[in-house]
């Protein structure tokens, strides 16, 4: 009996291992794919991992350290730590998912309209790239956040204005690239029209490498957003931003705690991330 519990083991765990094998995903990269994924579970469905409120704590609990009842501990009005972390996140991720849409959008349209029309045209949006380029990255997104106001949403949409360029570019240098192989050429010999090539052949085959520049933009978006909240740019206790509660953590040095749960939480979310467009751009 042991010996077939033991042989069954060993082979369910060898038939794991090659699968694994076949779709060529390292260990590493499985083991970011779960941390993501539960990250996403906890933006969707906060309430399955936490039974307590993100809002209403208990004072004479305040200030208490990570234990098995509070696992991250509290905060200074008694508040469990790891529930605030869990609601937080449905912020982040949906703030970056928005910077990410918003620089996808907008620098593939700028990149890909560049690089296939060329001519006066991709000369005055390379101006516009070079001008954005000139421009730090944090910086701009700050100058974007002040002009239209202190909000999560606002600071998204400057994080993503502020990739424009980035996404611009790498479009524009796959369009022209595509437009120089041979199946463009034979398509434009059979009568394809120019925007039926624009869509049918230079779109899919340039935007491959948008991809993994996607993801990775995704986890730069959740430190720079992380980062605009806890500089005050993003929406106001109690909200339970990652940033804001590394911001709100500072203030108490003595209980490391909150500091270091959420910045944890976010660093490991930012790694797993880069990890995974690594291997993306490896497989493409």
């Amino acid at each position: 009996m042991t010996i077939t519990s033991d042989y069954a083991h060993t082979n369910t765990r060898t038939t794991v291992t090659s699968r694994l094998t076949a779709l060529k995903v390292p260990p590493v990269v499985l083991l970011s794919f779960v941390f993501v994924a539960l990250v996403i579970a906890w933006s969707l469905v906060p309430g399955l991992f936490t039974s307590f409120d993100p809002i209403s704590g208990i004072p004479a609990h305040k200030l208490r350290a990570p234990s098995l009842e509070y696992w991250f501990g509290t905060d200074h009005l008694g508040r469990d730590l790891y529930t605030r972390v869990v609601y937080g996140t449905a912020s982040s991720v949906s703030s970056a998912l928005i910077a990410v849409v918003i620089g996808v959008f907008a620098g593939g349209t700028v990149g890909l309209l560049a690089g296939f029309l060329g001519g006066w045209v991709d000369t005055a949006f390379a101006r516009l790239v070079d001008v954005l380029l000139a421009i730090p990255k944090f910086l701009l997104a700050v100058i974007v956040v002040t002009a239209i106001g202190f909000d999560t949403i606002n600071a998204a949409i400057a994080t993503g204005i502020s990739a424009v360029a980035v996404f611009a570019r790498v479009m524009r240098s796959e369009v022209i690239k595509t437009r120089a192989a041979t199946f463009v050429e034979a398509s434009y010999l059979l009568g394809g029209s120019r925007w039926h090539i624009l869509w049918r052949h230079v779109l899919p085959n340039a935007s491959r490498s948008v991809l993994p520049l996607a993801v990775l933009h995704f986890g730069d978006s959740i430190l720079v957003i992380a980062s605009l909240a806890f500089l005050g740019y993003g929406d106001p206790p109690p909200a339970s931003d990652w940033g804001l509660l590394i911001s709100i953590g500072k203030d108490y040095p003595k209980w490391p705690w909150l500091v270091y749960a959420p910045a944890l939480v976010t660093i490991a979310t930012v790694l797993s991330v880069n990890r995974i467009s690594q291997w993306l751009r490896k497989t493409d």
